[in-house]
């Protein structure tokens, strides 16, 4: 693809962290916050290459920590495997069906906070870990694989305003003679 879908990965990725970190409301709710970062893993690599990929789960990871009462950069790791992960399948993932992005965000979702715990459980760090970490992993994972379609449907949207289509070629060559009569 082209800069402007990393550039847009990118700015995706700090607004989303924004989101999580200054808007409270679906965690009072549901007593659980999403997680947009594996959503937009999903589709950086189904969409972009290793480079977009690495860019994307660096920074948006370290915003993530910076933000949250994890280490710094615990949950690059988790985010880059998973993005590769989608990356080295996507020949087999069929991108535009709604239900294969769903699916995929739904695993990409599970997967990122359980990675994350267990690069937690194995650094010497001591997350508190109950029934409440359940829900909340529950909570991440069904909004991520809800997120994941929006997410498809929301940079398929910038990319028709913000990118020009290439001129169709006409089934008429201007260089062909065309006979009349017997």
């Amino acid at each position: 693809m082209t800069w402007l879908n990393t550039i847009l990965l990118l700015a995706a990725a700090f607004l989303a962290v924004f989101w999580e970190a200054a808007f409270h409301g679906l965690r009072h709710v549901f007593g659980a916050q999403l997680d947009l970062l594996p959503p937009l893993m999903v589709y950086a690599g189904l969409s972009s290459g290793v480079v977009a990929i690495g860019l994307v789960s660096v920074l948006g990871g370290l915003w993530f920590d910076s933000l949250s009462a994890n280490p710094l950069g615990i949950s690059v790791v988790p985010l880059f495997v998973v993005g590769l992960l989608v990356h080295f399948s996507r020949d087999m993932v069929l991108r535009d069906q709604t239900f294969a992005q769903f699916v995929l965000g739904l695993g990409a979702s599970a997967a990122t906070p359980i990675l994350t715990l267990i690069l937690l459980l194995t650094t010497g760090h001591g997350p508190s870990l109950g029934w409440g970490t359940l829900w909340q992993i529950i909570v991440m994972t069904i909004g991520g694989a809800i997120a994941t379609p929006v997410c498809f449907v929301l940079f398929d949207f910038a990319h028709r305003a913000l990118v020009h289509r290439t001129a169709a070629q006409p089934s008429f060559r201007p260089d062909r003679e065309i006979r009349r009569g017997r």
